[in-house]
């Protein structure tokens, strides 16, 4: 931006008056250079300040030739931008809208101000949201692996204490079985004795 393109955006903010925006410009850049030249800050809240800074006598280098070149003390103009002015150019604070109504450094400070607590309060919001939705999700791991280690021990311990009702029911069938087949021995073994009795004493 030149300082024609600098005339003509301002008279777009003063309803079109060319006239008036070169005025204004004009008149600003006079006052400053004037101010200035006399030694005089020119500070402008919320955006800088323009100063006279006086440079010591110093030796520098002629950078085509490179042979040393002595220059003379002087003083030079300068400008220190405002806090606001930085703010604006790193980004942490947003320009309001542009408007026809003239708005004061001050007024877009604490505009800026105002809206930034507004956008930092839903980020502060949503952060207990997420840890009490994170939350849980490592309860059902804890239960889970509960009901893993848990079991590992007790289904042994109970298929072997039910194997052991098993084991002894077995044990008294089979005690059972031979009792009857030494039973039904025995008796087999009597009965041919008791018939051969009546036989020998008819013979007799």
């Amino acid at each position: 931006m030149n300082k024609t393109d600098l005339i003509n955006q301002l008279a777009e903010r003063l309803n079109g008056d060319k006239k008036a925006a070169q005025t204004a410009v004009e008149g600003f850049i006079d006052l400053v250079q004037r101010e200035v030249q006399r030694g005089r800050n020119v500070s402008i809240s919320g955006f800088g300040v323009f100063e006279k800074r006086a440079r010591a006598s110093r030796t520098a280098r002629n950078p085509r030739t490179g042979e040393a070149v002595k220059v003379k003390k002087t003083t030079v103009p300068a400008f220190r931008p405002g806090k606001y002015f930085k703010d604006v150019i790193s980004g942490s604070v947003k320009l309001p809208k542009a408007t026809g109504k003239p708005t004061s450094a001050r007024a877009a400070a604490a505009a800026a101000k105002a809206s930034a607590p507004a956008a930092a309060t839903p980020k502060t919001t949503r952060a207990p949201r997420a840890t009490a939705a994170a939350k849980p999700k490592t309860a059902p791991r804890t239960r889970a692996a509960a009901a893993k280690t848990a079991p590992a021990g007790t289904t042994a311990r109970t298929r072997a204490a039910a194997a052991k009702p098993a084991s002894a029911a077995a044990n008294s069938t089979t005690t059972r079985a031979t009792r009857a087949t030494t039973a039904k021995a025995a008796a087999t073994a009597k009965a041919p004795a008791t018939r051969r009795t009546p036989a020998k004493a008819a013979a007799k």
